[in-house]
């Protein structure tokens, strides 16, 4: 995934920093190659879980970032961020004060693998909405002072100065279902990484699916595609979900009960 992921966020990321669990693939060779790009050992703070060891480094890696960056993105080599005009969003953002954005979720899917040379965005340019992805990845890091990310970022609860956006606008496209092989198979992959607090909880049990039950999901992701995200980018934000689906949205509720529409 990895010449997929430079050649996506290269046109506007300044400096990757990657978290590497005993790769055993070319994944430290691509790194040490990219000029903007460092990886360090991913820390084990939970010896019996690979999942909250992953959510005390999602909650804790930003905060070397204060004082040096307009913006971090917290995500994994499979998340693309997508706005049609990224860079100007980012400034306009800024402009009026947003300090977090989050962004809506989209599965992706292709029944062929891309090969190394596609840009995934055109290239696999279907996918279905996806609350569980609906993800806070992209934030200013000198104005919060905690995120608070569940297990799997899949929601958050951040402190510190809020701002969302009045319009959801970013979308967070999911490059996971590149092929049904593909996908088998990469569940094999992670599902060896769990431990056993992971297990005993069924954090991360999707990973465990027989060929039957990833193909049901499969055909379930299928039947709800949505056409073109890209180039129907407008129309991808609209049809996503209702507002009050939105878990920021009901957290931002939460705040000004008086003042949400």
């Amino acid at each position: 995934m990895l010449p997929f992921f430079f050649k996506h966020y290269d046109k506007f990321v300044d400096r990757y920093i990657f978290f590497d669990d005993k790769s055993d693939d070319r994944t430290i060779e691509l790194i040490n190659n990219h000029p903007r790009a460092e990886v360090r050992p991913f820390p084990e703070s939970h010896n019996n879980s690979f999942v909250l060891s992953a959510q005390s480094v999602h909650n804790s890696c930003w905060k070397g970032s204060k004082g040096t960056a307009d913006w971090v993105i917290i995500t994994a080599v499979d998340e693309f961020l997508y706005h049609l005009d990224f860079i100007n969003f980012l400034i306009k953002c800024k402009s009026e004060e947003i300090t977090a954005i989050p962004a809506l979720g989209y599965q992706m899917l292709s029944e062929v693998l891309p090969d190394s040379n596609s840009d995934l965005i055109n290239d696999v340019p279907h996918g279905a909405p996806s609350q569980p992805f609906n993800k806070l990845s992209l934030f200013d890091p000198n104005a919060l002072t905690e995120t608070n990310f569940q297990k799997g970022r899949h929601e958050a609860c951040p402190e510190g100065k809020l701002k969302y956006p009045e319009r959801d606008e970013l979308l967070n496209l999911h490059f996971k279902y590149l092929s049904f092989d593909f996908v088998f198979e990469r569940h094999k992959q992670l599902f060896n990484k769990l431990r056993r607090s992971d297990i005993k909880n069924k954090w991360g049990s999707h990973y465990k699916f027989n060929e039957e039950e990833l193909r049901n999901d499969w055909n379930k992701t299928r039947r709800s595609l949505k056409y073109n995200i890209a180039t129907n980018w407008d129309k991808a934000i609209r049809s996503h979900s209702p507002k009050n689906k939105r878990w920021w949205r009901l957290e931002e509720k939460s705040r000004f009960p008086f003042f949400w529409r």
